[in-house]
């Protein structure tokens, strides 16, 4: 196995977590097969260090195994249901710990619209007028506890009941035991007759008696700010990383277009007017 050099590599309690609930190799099954060459640990933090630095497939460092081997294993786990299998098992044990039922009743839902990047095809993106954000919208259902039960991407300008209909059909199968779901009234519009489970109520009637959030909303927008953050995160490391390979003359010429525009702006003038003239306006959106 190689060392472990880098944050998002697993602990050994971590992996100690983790091995039982991967699919046992197939050399050890009773078919057989060819031994695996690299160890399934080194296969999980490379996974892990794709995820926490949202780098390609291709830039993976070279003391993780192949990126195509990475991937493949990635791929088939995602496929089968291997990943989703971990997190529920995880999601388990940690409501035992809690002292809670393993196998959530009640959830909530909710939604965020962020801005998708230019590389991002047409088809999946689309325009939030509510929110005034072009991209796409990440639906979140967690439990009580703000553990992760479900989560679905969708373009942007997407109704949130349409998308609650297909998620909600989603869990009811994964789980049956779900019977109540706390959503706000954006997931009233589009969700038609009411589902026979589980059952929907509007916590934004709690949060406007006395113009504060409910705790069972403020669970699910605390995940989504974790989740936001967390990309936010990975977002700044590129872009630092992009500004420090830069030239010193183009950083010069940042720094006196920035002068000008504050001298512009103390002078009376629009500075935006003079950023959409020369297209900075378009890369400051992006």
């Amino acid at each position: 196995m190689r060392p472990r050099r880098y944050p998002s590599d697993t602990t050994d309690e971590e992996w100690l977590l983790l091995e039982p609930l991967l699919p046992v190799p197939a050399c050890r099954t009773r078919k057989g097969g060819r031994p695996e060459k690299h160890h399934r640990r080194d296969i999980v933090d490379a996974i892990r260090y794709i995820t926490d630095n949202g780098a390609k497939w291709r830039a993976l460092p070279a003391d993780f195994p192949p990126y195509q081997t990475v991937f493949g294993f990635f791929s088939r786990w995602a496929r089968t249901g291997v990943l989703n299998q971990i997190r529920d098992q995880l999601r388990r044990a940690v409501r035992l710990r809690a002292s809670r039922c393993p196998n959530p009743v009640t959830g909530v839902i909710d939604s965020q619209s962020v801005r998708a990047a230019a590389t991002v095809t047409g088809r999946s993106r689309s325009y939030d007028a509510g929110k005034r954000v072009g991209g796409r919208k990440r639906h979140l259902v967690v439990d009580t506890l703000g553990l992760l039960m479900g989560i679905m991407v969708t373009p942007a300008g997407q109704p949130d009941g349409d998308t609650a209909r297909e998620l909600l059909a989603r869990l009811r199968m994964l789980h049956p035991q779900l019977t109540l779901v706390w959503a706000d009234s954006a997931y009233a519009g589009g969700m038609g007759p009411p589902l026979p489970a589980p059952h929907f109520e509007d916590c934004d009637q709690t949060a406007r008696s006395d113009r504060v959030q409910s705790p069972r909303e403020t669970v699910d927008r605390r995940k989504i700010h974790f989740v936001a953050d967390e990309r936010s995160t990975q977002c700044d490391r590129l872009r630092t990383q992009a500004l420090t390979q830069r030239s010193t003359p183009d950083r010069c010429l940042d720094h006196a277009h920035d002068q000008a525009a504050d001298q512009e702006k103390a002078a009376g003038m629009d500075p935006k007017a003079d950023l959409c003239a020369t297209g900075r306006l378009m890369e400051a959106g992006a």
